[in-house]
Parts: structure tokens; C-alpha cells; sequence
């Protein structure tokens, strides 16, 4: 476990003493630690270092004797906030940063300019404080950034996610960080877009003083006992450590517990100033969580390190896969560390044989850059700052996707995800009748039933399958074996029967967020689509990970279990896999309930996305009262991208329960199912949604319209497309999400207005009933209440249980001018207790938009019908102008309800600009839309079906990419929705012996 000495002659010296202005992040102490190792060489070489930090001074001075060392304790940025060792607080983070760096903003120009000028600083160095590149600009002085992250991407989820308010903050960083000459950018990097010229560099790390025998004997710890160091930063956590979570034998170095903290007797508390790189010598394997520090001194000692994922931080998935790759890293589930489930994961980490082989002084590199920059050599190309903001910052369209599976491509995230290879939708293959899937290099694989039905994607899973079973897992992961494959390779018996289901995303073409208030809705699944295999054991006989084994056996016997693999988890930092006892959804003799369920899959964010599985596993026994007395093995592969409004989550849920049907042999129908599915994410992922993402995906049909009436789930009929029209969905790149406070707070004061207008309507009849002798004036309209039909048209609007059974006539007439533009939810709730909404709680203290999200629904059905109609129209041009008026309608109406964004409102502007260049006789796209939730996601365009029309959604498609920097992914084509799919049973010929090692 040894590190190899980093000295390599040291940085040569200079002409003259140089001044360098270093300032660190206030986010942790491993910046704090690698600015150490770089300003060592730098004084070294004779130069002086101003370190500006509010890390305490013993961090640098224990290690840096010198007086050309000077520290000034000031903190500029904040970094992220933490709730605790593990977690981030998305908004907390924001809003501090807002009043450390915003706010006072001019104020730090001004005293850092101040202050640059008066140490005469040859050079600033900024890891990875934004603002002072902005300073140094201004005070004329060159600056460099060092670093394995920006803060603009990893703010710019918080904004989509949690902040949008502080949407500003990410481009003024970006900004910021333009001024930099370049970045030395470090091992494990995560995307910067902000910097357009980069020189990479070693692993910057701090160098063991101390030999591992020179430690134990120290600590008194023999040469036989196993050694495991518990390091989780600075960040005080409160463990309660038992003395049972270790095996037997081990000892734990205890990194930052507090002077209160009693440990068992095998943990060993550590001093605050202890010098970690020295302990870490004399370790076994490295618990804690990945950060640049532990990240860096685990692949230089060759440390195996045992890591509990964190929540939010997006500089963790780069650092993870390089970790991975070096064969150094074994994640543990939070709740096992949390219940002291150790033992398998240590096990596990004692067969690593990391292998990082890359070099390890980053520290003088980097110096030796710094002092050639400080001394007018190794100048950047002269670029516009304009011209690299352009092209560089991407922030709100594409950051917040960032993959980060290839670390050996430097450059990836200049590019769009269908640039890098990242759609996984395969071109169409022609196949009819019978065939033989060895024709399709499927040689392994049986169908026992079912039909591919011609689709491409499901031969490219059924080969992804046939691979899996390839992979000899005996072997230590080899590096070109992602975890995820790797994993989902140790969860199936191969010789037993594994079912296979597929659920389409959808483009919403018409009716959109009306679909809660009871609206005609219009839908078209897309090409891509959600595959899902499922194999259903005795739990005697089900393939298990290490840890849910040791689990198992701790019960002493073996009782249904649940895994999940999720391909594609690595594009965003997310666990790839997911396991439970199915017991666990059992609250004595009864399914835990809803409300229980929700807190359950919340208790570990990275793993969230599992209730969307394993909530269907819940919804069936709730509602159908199945019983799962077998263990469940499940592969989810999705090709419909995450937060672009196209139903991604729909289709994953679609997929499973479709699945878990076949392999239980449940009987259900589309529509039933797609009902089920609404019900796992309103109650178990706790998404407001109405049922039509569920409803499309479940009984949808390629090339056509799926409309239904959402009361609750209608279907009218399956409206072929004309073979003149075509849709396609342009992704703006804002992420969207149901789950969104805007989403949510939209839906609300449709509710609200809909029980203000079942309440007025109330009245009126109440007047009519009581005082018969006398006309009712509603709204303009003044009626005789002895005509029995008006009164029946109260009393219906009295009881409405659906918005859209309101014509948008009475609308106006009767209720349009009572209705507040807004109304604070405390006042709502005084005079009408509740919104009758199930899926949504009002917020008191918050005021609610009442009139336009009210308004829309009333008026998107009569579009919607509108729309439907016209699609069976005769004459061409006539009808594609009027289908494009009702889009637009929409799209307006959305931005009224404030549910727009500036990408789609863009991208529909490029529509009408390429529309109105031509006459209407020529023109070849008429119409274009925001759909789904809104608020970002993806645009619906209608045109003819022809080139051109394909030639000007490329066009639009460049130059909004000209624009924005982000390349839109462009969604066309249709394909069968689940219940039309139906289900394959296949079975897979052993072609390698596999262990049961995870």
C-alpha cells in the first residue's frame, strides 16, 4: 500500500522571486490539503505564497515552515452546504452563496483588486473561488484556476432542481471563471465549461511522512490486525459506532469525531491534527466518503476505499469512475453502513488489487506551470471572452445531464448527448415474419414467446442481455465492464426463464397539464422506450450481491428479496443498483402504507429512483392484494431520456409492472395498469401527475394519436396521423420535472380554482332555489330561475368534479371575472379548508397563481377537440395553419400559468420565424408547443412530411445550439405502447461459467 516517491527534482528556479495571490474554496478541507502540496513547491522555489482561505492556519503552517508563506483568513465563495457528512442542501447552498459572494459582490472587487495591487501578485490562483478571476482582470494581473471541478456545473443542478430564482448566479460564475488564462485541471474531472483551454495534469497529493511499520508501532497496532480508517471529512456526523460492525480482529481509525464522542474499544480516535496521508499508509482499506482528498490518497497509496455515496454533490460520479477504473473502489448502500452491515464490504475491498499506475506529483507539475504562467511563458491563444462564453457555457441546457462515463474524453462536454453516442436508439432494422436471431448475432438467446415486433431497440436489449451472460465475474472487474453490467451479470440464473417487457416514452402533442382537470388529451409514443427483464426465483435459489447475502444469512434464512440494476445510472450520480427484503413493504400483516412508502425510498436520495420500481411491487399489493412470495431479480435499461418532458419515469414504471405482470401471471389491461402506475408515482414517489404520461405509455400505438378523456382515464379512440403530418419533439435542455414546485404549485391553484367556482356556482343556486320570483344575474348573463335547465346547470357546476366539463361560454360568463389573479394559501384555506386535491398540500404561508392555471384546462380541451377534429379535415394548407394556431394557443397559455422557459419559448420562436419566411402555401412547419409539465422539457413541432420540413428542424436545431451551446436531441418516430407490445419470455444459453461475486 505504499507510495512511491513523487520527487522528481523539484520546480527549477526562476529568474527572479515571484508573488502569487492563492485563493481556496470554503468548501472542505481537500482543497485546503492539495493547495498545500502545489504552495510547498512554490516556496520552495524561492517565490512567495498569499494563501486566502478560511480553512484554519494549521493546515498549511504544520506543513509549510516558511515565512514567504503568508495566510489571510477570508472567505470569499462557500461551496456547498451540508445538512450532513452525506448530504447537500440543494437551495441552502444557493442562497448562502448568494449572500457570501453576490450580495456583497462590488464590495470584493473592490478590496480584492485593492489588495492584489498591493502585494504587487504576479500571478492569482484560484481553486476554485469564481470571483477572484473576475478581480484579478480588473486589477490587470494573469490568473490560473486549479481544480477537478467548476462551481458553475455543479450549481447548475441546484438551479434546475431546487433554485431556478437563482438561475443568475451559475452565469455569473461561468463568467467569472472566462477570465481565466486556463485551468490545470486534475484527475477525475468533471465537466468545465467555463474554461476552454485546459492542461491536465497528475494527481495532486499530499506525501506520507512516515513508514506504515513507523505508524502501527506507533499506535501499538501489530502487523496482523486489519486496519480500516474512518474518514468523512470535516463535516461533524455524530456516528454511533458499535463495537459489532467491524469483523472480528479489526481495528477502525476514527478521522474528526469530536472530543465528546465515546467509541467502542476496537475504534480509535484520531487527533484533529494527525497527518492523515501517514495513517492511510498504515491502513487496509479507507471508509468515508469521495472527495478530491480521499479520492486522491487512495488511488496513490493503492488504498482500497470503501465509499457511502453522498447526495448531491456532482463532482462525486467522476471521481467514482476513475476510482472504479483503477479497480480502488466498493460502494456501500447507506443503509447498510448506517445498521453496521460492514463486514461484506470490507471483505469485499481486501480482494481489490488497486492499479493505479498514473503519476503522482501533480503538486510540483502544476507549480512548475504556475511560476512559468507567473513569469510571462506557456500563454494561452488569445480568444474573445464573448467568443468563449459563447461556445463554453452551457449551464442551464446541458450541465445538469452531464454523463461522465468516459474519462479518457476530455472534451465530451462540448458536444450534445447524441453527439457523444449516449442516444441509444438504434436505426430501424427491417424484419418480418419468422427469423432467426442468430441472423441478428443473438446466437444465445431463446424466445419462448412473444414477437420483437421489428423494433431495432429491442434486439439491441436482448443482445445487451446475451452479453451480460458472458461476463466471467470470477475475474476482478475488468475495466472495460462497467458496474452496472457487472452487477446486473450476477442477479440472473441464465438457464432459467426471464421475461421481457418494453414501455415507450410519449410526445405530448395536445392536452398536456389539462390532464388532472378531466381534459381530451392527445399522445404519441416515441421511438424510444424503456426495456425491462425480470426473472422471479425461490429465494433459495436467487443469485445475490455479497452484502444482501451476508444479510440474508444473518436472518438464518433465506426470505424474498428484491434487486434492481438500472442501466444508465452512471449519467448522473445516482446508485446503479437497488435491493431489499420484500418484507420491508410489510407493516405487520398488512402493506406498509403509503405515506410509510414515500419515507422509506426517501431515506437514501441517491437511491430515490427505485421507488419508481419498487413501487409497483407495492401499488400490486395494495390494490390487487398480490402476494410476492418468490424473490425478484430486475434489469431496467431506458433509452427515453430523464427531465425532457417525454414521460421517462412513465415508461420505467410501465415496463415493470408490465413485467411483473407476465412473470406472476396477472391478468391486467392496459388502461388498468397505466391507472397502477399513476398510483406508484403519485403515492410512492410522491409526483402530483396526471395519468396520461401512464396512459400513452401502456396503450399507445406507433403512428398514432392516443386520445383519451382523463376522467380519470377514458380512451376515445387511437387518431392515425395523416401521412402528410408529422411531429417531432425538440429537447430545449432544461430539465424538467412533475415533481417541480412549479409544476406542483400550478396544479394547485387549479384546484383551487376549480372548488372557488364549485363554491360560487353554490351560491348562485342557493340564491335560485330559495327566491324563485326573482332573475339571477351570473357574471353578464341574466337568467329566469323558472327555467328548470338553468338551474340543473348550476347545480352541475356546484358539484363539478372536472374543469373541463366546463364550456369555456360559461366560463366567461359565469365565473371568469370572480376569480382572484392570485390568493395566498393561508386565506384559501380560512374560507374553503381544502383544494380537494389528493396528490398536493397548499403551503400557507405561499400565494398561488388562481385565474390563468384555472382558465387554461377550460380552454386546452376545447383545443384539444379542436385539434382532433381538424386532423380529418380535407384541405391541406387550411388545416396544418389551424392545427399550428392551437399549438401556439397552448404554448402561450402555458407561459401564462407560468409554466414557460426561456428554451422553449426560444426554440417556438425559431418555428415561427422559418414558418413566416415562406408564404402559407409553402411553408413547411406550422405549429409548435411546450409540453408536458412544462417548465423546460421538450417542444412539439407539427410540419408536413417531407425533407424540407426535416431540413428545417436541423436548421432550428443548429441555431439554437448557435445560441444556447446546447445541441438539442430531436425526438421522431413512433412505436407500440406496452400492452400492444406485449411481453417476450426468453431464455439464455450459458456460454461462461459466472460467480456469484458482485
Amino acid at each position: 500500500m505504499g507510495i512511491e516517491n513523487a520527487e522528481a527534482g523539484g520546480v527549477s528556479l526562476p529568474a527572479r522571486r515571484l508573488v502569487f495571490a492563492y485563493y481556496v474554496t470554503g468548501h472542505g478541507f481537500g482543497h485546503a490539503t492539495r493547495v498545500v502540496e502545489i504552495a510547498r513547491h512554490l516556496i520552495e522555489a524561492g517565490h512567495e505564497v498569499n494563501v486566502v482561505t478560511g480553512a484554519p492556519d494549521f493546515v498549511f503552517r504544520s506543513q509549510i515552515k516558511s515565512s514567504n508563506l503568508k495566510i489571510r483568513n477570508i472567505l470569499l465563495d462557500c461551496g456547498a452546504v451540508q445538512t450532513d457528512a452525506l448530504t447537500v442542501d440543494r437551495l441552502a447552498s444557493l442562497e448562502k452563496y448568494r449572500q457570501t459572494a453576490v450580495k456583497p459582490r462590488n464590495i470584493i472587487l473592490a478590496s480584492e483588486v485593492e489588495w492584489l495591487k498591493s502585494i504587487k501578485a504576479d500571478l492569482v490562483v484560484s481553486d476554485v473561488v469564481p470571483v477572484v478571476c473576475r478581480a484579478a482582470a480588473d486589477a490587470g494581473i494573469r490568473s490560473v484556476c486549479v481544480t477537478n471541478f467548476s462551481w458553475d456545473f455543479i450549481y447548475a443542478e441546484y438551479v434546475m432542481t431546487e433554485g431556478f430564482q437563482h438561475h443568475s448566479i451559475v452565469w455569473q460564475i461561468a463568467e467569472d471563471y472566462s477570465h481565466c488564462e486556463f485551468v490545470i485541471r486534475l484527475p477525475g474531472y468533471s465537466p468545465m465549461p467555463a474554461f476552454r483551454d485546459a492542461i491536465d495534469v497528475p494527481l495532486v497529493v499530499r506525501r506520507a511522512h512516515k513508514s506504515r511499520s513507523e505508524v502501527r508501532t506507533e499506535l501499538g497496532i501489530g502487523e496482523e490486525v486489519k486496519l480500516i480508517i474512518f474518514n468523512f471529512g470535516g463535516q461533524p456526523a455524530g456516528w454511533n459506532l458499535q463495537e459489532e460492525w467491524l469483523p472480528s480482529g479489526w481495528l477502525c481509525l476514527v478521522c474528526g469525531a469530536s472530543d465528546s464522542q465515546e467509541l467502542p474499544p476496537n475504534f480509535i480516535k484520531v487527533r484533529e491534527d494527525a497527518y492523515t496521508p501517514d495513517l492511510i499508509a498504515a491502513s487496509d482499506c479507507m471508509l468515508g466518503k469521495i472527495g478530491y482528498g480521499t479520492f486522491s490518497e487512495a488511488l496513490a497509496f493503492r488504498l482500497p476505499f470503501v465509499f457511502v455515496r453522498r447526495d448531491y454533490f456532482n463532482e462525486e460520479p467522476f471521481l467514482r469512475n476513475t476510482l472504479e477504473h483503477y479497480e480502488g473502489g466498493v460502494e456501500m448502500i447507506r443503509r447498510d453502513f448506517l445498521a453496521g452491515r460492514w463486514t461484506p464490504y470490507l471483505s469485499r475491498a481486501l480482494m481489490l488489487r488497486p492499479c493505479y499506475d498514473g503519476g503522482i506529483n501533480g503538486g510540483e507539475v502544476a507549480a512548475q506551470l504556475l511560476q512559468n504562467t507567473a513569469d510571462g511563458k506557456n500563454c494561452s491563444p488569445a480568444k474573445s471572452g464573448a467568443r468563449r462564453l459563447r461556445d463554453a457555457i452551457i449551464l442551464g441546457y446541458q450541465l445538469q445531464r452531464a454523463p461522465g462515463i468516459d474519462i479518457s474524453i476530455p472534451d465530451w462536454y462540448l458536444l450534445s448527448e447524441n453527439e457523444v453516442g449516449l442516444n441509444h436508439t438504434l436505426p430501424n432494422i427491417e424484419m418480418n415474419g419468422d427469423f432467426s436471431l442468430t441472423h441478428l448475432d443473438i446466437r444465445n438467446v431463446e424466445v419462448l414467446h412473444g414477437q420483437l415486433h421489428g423494433l431495432s431497440d429491442t434486439v439491441a436489449f436482448l443482445k445487451s442481455l446475451s452479453a451480460l451472460n458472458d461476463i466471467d465475474l470470477g475475474k476482478s472487474a475488468e475495466k472495460h465492464h462497467l458496474r452496472e453490467q457487472a452487477a446486473a451479470a450476477g442477479i440472473f440464473n441464465w438457464e432459467d426463464e426471464i421475461y421481457i417487457a418494453r414501455a415507450p416514452g410519449r410526445l405530448d402533442v395536445m392536452g398536456g397539464i389539462a390532464d388532472y382537470s378531466g381534459s381530451l388529451v392527445l399522445q404519441m409514443p416515441i421511438r424510444e422506450a424503456c426495456h425491462v427483464a425480470l426473472q422471479r426465483n425461490h429465494p433459495t435459489k436467487q443469485r445475490l450481491w455479497k452484502h444482501a447475502l451476508a444479510r440474508q444469512k444473518a436472518k438464518e434464512r433465506f426470505t424474498p428479496l428484491l434487486q434492481i440494476v438500472s442501466f444508465g445510472s452512471e449519467l448522473s450520480n445516482r446508485a446503479p443498483t437497488f435491493d431489499m427484503d420484500l418484507s420491508d413493504f410489510m407493516d405487520g400483516q398488512k402493506p406498509m402504507s403509503y405515506e410509510k412508502a414515500q419515507k422509506y425510498f426517501a431515506k437514501d436520495p441517491s437511491q430515490k429512483w427505485a421507488a419508481y420500481v419498487a413501487g409497483t411491487i407495492l401499488v400490486l399489493m395494495h390494490e390487487l392484494g398480490v402476494q410476492f412470495v418468490d424473490s425478484i431479480s430486475l434489469l431496467v435499461s431506458s433509452a427515453v431520456p430523464e427531465g425532457k418532458g417525454v414521460s421517462s419515469s412513465a415508461s420505467v414504471e410501465v415496463a415493470t409492472m408490465s413485467a411483473i405482470a407476465a412473470a406472476h401471471d396477472l391478468s391486467i389491461n392496459p388502461r388498468d395498469l397505466a391507472l397502477l402506475c399513476q398510483k406508484v408515482e403519485n403515492l410512492v414517489v410522491g409526483a402530483p401527475c396526471g395519468v396520461m404520461d401512464q396512459m400513452a405509455s401502456a396503450c399507445g400505438e406507433a403512428n398514432k394519436l392516443l386520445a383519451m378523456v382523463c376522467q380519470p382515464a377514458e380512451v376515445k379512440e387511437l387518431v392515425s396521423i395523416p401521412t402528410h403530418i408529422r411531429f417531432w419533439g425538440i429537447d430545449s435542455g432544461i430539465r424538467h420535472s412533475v415533481g417541480g414546485t412549479d409544476y406542483g404549485s400550478v396544479r394547485i391553484g387549479t384546484f383551487m380554482g376549480r372548488k372557488m367556482i364549485k363554491s360560487i356556482a353554490a351560491s348562485l343556486l342557493s340564491c335560485s332555489v330559495e327566491n324563485t320570483s326573482v332573475p339571477i344575474n351570473v357574471g353578464d348573463t341574466e337568467f329566469d330561475e323558472y327555467e328548470e335547465e338553468n338551474i340543473e346547470l348550476l347545480r352541475n357546476e356546484a358539484s363539478l368534479n372536472y374543469l373541463c366539463k366546463l364550456r369555456t361560454h360559461r366560463y366567461e360568463a359565469a365565473y371568469g371575472k370572480k376569480l382572484p389573479e392570485s390568493l395566498p394559501g393561508q386565506i384559501f384555506l380560512e374560507k374553503y379548508v381544502d383544494h380537494d386535491d389528493t396528490v398536493t398540500v397548499i403551503d400557507p404561508g405561499r400565494s398561488y397563481s388562481i385565474k390563468a392555471p384555472t382558465k387554461h384546462p377550460i380552454y386546452e380541451n376545447f383545443r384539444v377537440e379542436a385539434f382532433k377534429a381538424l386532423l380529418s379535415a380535407a384541405t391541406e394548407d387550411e388545416q396544418l395553419s389551424a392545427l399550428g394556431e392551437l399549438m401556439y394557443q397552448c404554448h402561450y397559455s402555458y407561459s401564462d400559468c407560468g409554466l414557460g422557459s426561456d428554451g422553449t419559448d426560444r426554440l417556438v420562436e425559431l418555428v415561427q420565424e422559418i414558418q413566416h419566411r415562406s408564404s402559407p402555401t409553402q411553408a413547411n412547419l406550422f405549429g409548435a408547443k411546450i409540453t408536458g409539465g412544462g417548465s423546460g422539457g421538450t417542444v412539439c413541432v407539427i410540419g408536413r412530411n417531407n425533407i424540407e420540413s426535416n431540413k428545417e428542424i436541423l436548421e432550428i436545431q443548429q441555431r439554437y445550439k448557435n445560441a444556447t451551446g446546447y445541441l438539442p436531441v430531436v425526438f421522431e418516430g413512433s412505436s407500440p405502447g406496452a400492452g400492444k407490445f406485449g411481453y417476450l419470455k426468453v431464455r439464455c444459453r450459458p456460454l461462461a461459467k459466472s460467480s456469484m461475486d458482485k
